[in-house]
């Protein structure tokens, strides 16, 4: 085993028991980020400092830890023991551990990304991506290809988006559209983890996914008050460690992949987290129903604007 897949491993070892368990929901400190740290956040966490502080020549970064830098590292490590702290302290699927690699680099992009890995803790399925050079998928055992869908519209599309730290008024308003030509003909799923739903687009078992959170807060500076509001102060939209790992498999599985807005997010930083450092993104499986999405958000952002400027 590598250096990603036995780190995942003694992560998901540590986590697996824990799935569900009321006595892992609560929080009782606060992550680098803003964001609460569940006890199930916390079993993860010191499964992965155990694991990497025996490593010396590998720096990383977590939710909790922040920045852990090491003389003389060749390696950056961008790990997110658990993506989906929500659905795995309800023991669902979706709670995932995502790691991602660049040479280390305090300064390093999201582009610098070379390696990424993305574990699924209940299930063991595995995704892998190495930059030019394709994705592995092994679920039950069986090695298998990305398999994208065709789907070109909205209407009919199955897509995933988060809410968790997004005022739920105004975010609406911006997904109006998506959540109406999708809802009856398709399917619209909030499932609380960035990685689950972004790698669920390399599969097929999603159209999209879709996080407007961030160009809410760019693009209409009104709204920011509104998400400190729901998280003391906070701003809880994806950080990069939310999205790094799942973006590279997305990318090698020639899915198109932008920020919320329709731009490049490979100039955005690597290393950091919260109001600063935080991404919106959009993943789709074509690029016609990509152009689909963003359309609609830029009419969805056009809509808040105005419904906040006519309340004053």
């Amino acid at each position: 085993m590598d250096l990603l897949i036995s780190l995942a491993t003694a992560i998901r070892s540590a986590v697996l028991p824990h799935l569900g368990r009321q006595a892992m929901r609560g929080s009782n400190s606060v992550s680098v980020g803003g964001d609460p740290t569940f006890g199930i956040d916390e079993v993860a966490e010191a499964a992965t400092a155990r694991f990497l502080d025996d490593i010396g020549d590998v720096a990383y970064y977590t939710e909790d830890r922040g920045l852990v830098d090491r003389p003389g590292a060749k390696r950056l490590l961008v790990v997110d023991p658990i993506d989906g702290t929500r659905p795995a302290g309800a023991g669902l699927e979706a709670g995932c551990i995502s790691i991602a690699a660049a040479p280390f680099d305090k300064d390093a992009t999201l582009s610098d990304v070379d390696d990424g890995l993305i574990l699924e803790i209940k299930t063991g399925a595995l995704y892998r991506a190495k930059r030019g050079r394709g994705v592995r998928i092994v679920r039950n055992g069986e090695t298998r290809e990305p398999s994208l869908s065709p789907q070109t519209e909205i209407d009919g599309s199955f897509w995933t988006y988060g809410l968790r730290g997004r005022p739920a008024a105004p975010s609406v308003v911006v997904l109006e559209e998506l959540l109406d030509g999708s809802g009856v003909s398709g399917g619209a799923f909030e499932l609380g983890s960035a990685a689950f739903g972004i790698v669920g687009v390399v599969t097929g078992r999603f159209d999209a996914y879709v996080d407007h959170g961030q160009r809410m807060v760019d693009d209409v500076p009104p709204t920011r008050k509104l998400f400190e509001a729901i998280a003391d102060g906070a701003i809880l939209n994806n950080n990069p460690y939310d999205v790094a790992a799942a973006l590279l498999i997305a990318e090698e599985a020639g899915c198109v992949c932008t920020d919320a807005a329709g731009s490049s997010l490979s100039d955005r930083p690597l290393v950091g987290s919260g109001a600063d450092f935080c991404v919106s993104t959009v993943v789709a499986c074509t690029q016609e129903l990509h152009d689909a999405v963003i359309g609609s958000l830029d009419r969805g952002i056009a809509r808040l604007r105005d419904k906040l400027e006519a309340h004053g």
